[in-house]
């Protein structure tokens, strides 16, 4: 009895984090559109405002290119690189040259050696191993009955967690860098840099709905264990 509670309990957890994923990405997605419309009113695009706060900050080594897809922009500290996006690289709208600046944000974060930054670049190794194996490892504790081995998949998904915890602060770093920026070289108005705001905020808080679903989820498997152990 106590372990199909448990079971349940889990299931709840996993609708619950199902529902936070949706609604950022929602969020997200509609801001996005929003204010993909129409243009700011210096008409200025993503790629020339990257390039305005890029050279601003003496990073002229650092090059905008264009990637192809959908909110793929990012930015590349190995190759010293500002990915942005189609919509991004050409568009003029407020979503366009938010985003832009935003990844140039992270740009002047390496530059400075911001400390979050430079602690996620140490954690993010560590990270491609902790998906590959970890929820590996639970599987196989559930499958023999080998409660360590999923005790261990735990583990590793704590890792994953760590990661997205340290990417809060550089995310929102990153947006407020952004705005800055963007009204000190006076690329937009108050009006526009409000939806900027807006923008940046919703884009942001889809790290915080990333970080709170695999925390559900780690309790999930918490839960399960626990009632595993029990019922052995």
């Amino acid at each position: 009895m106590e372990y199909q509670l448990y079971n349940t309990f889990g299931y709840l957890l996993v609708i619950i984090a199902g529902v936070i994923t949706i609604a950022a990405e929602y969020l997200v997605q509609s801001r996005y559109q929003t204010y993909q419309k129409g243009s700011i009113k210096k008409k200025l695009t993503g790629q020339e405002v990257a390039r305005i706060i890029l050279d601003k900050h003496g990073l002229n080594d650092v090059y905008v290119t264009e990637v192809q897809g959908n909110l793929t922009d990012h930015y590349d500290p190995n190759r010293r690189v500002v990915r942005l996006s189609t919509a991004v690289f050409h568009g003029d709208s407020i979503a366009s040259i938010s985003v832009a600046a935003h990844e140039c944000g992270h740009a002047v974060q390496h530059k400075e050696g911001y400390v979050f930054i430079k602690i996620r670049g140490f954690i993010f190794p560590f990270v491609s191993f902790a998906s590959r194996f970890g929820y590996l490892a639970i599987m196989i504790g559930f499958l023999f009955g080998a409660m360590d081995f999923a005790w261990a998949g735990v583990g590793l998904l704590l890792v994953i967690l760590l990661f997205q915890l340290v990417t809060l602060p550089v995310e929102f770093d990153a947006s407020k860098r952004a705005l800055k920026e963007i009204q000190e070289e006076k690329i937009v108005t108050s009006e526009e840099l409000e939806g900027s705001k807006k923008m940046l905020i919703a884009a942001a808080l889809t790290y915080v709905a990333g970080l709170a679903t695999t925390i559900l989820e780690i309790l999930r498997f918490v839960l399960l264990i626990i009632a595993r152990d029990d019922r052995d």
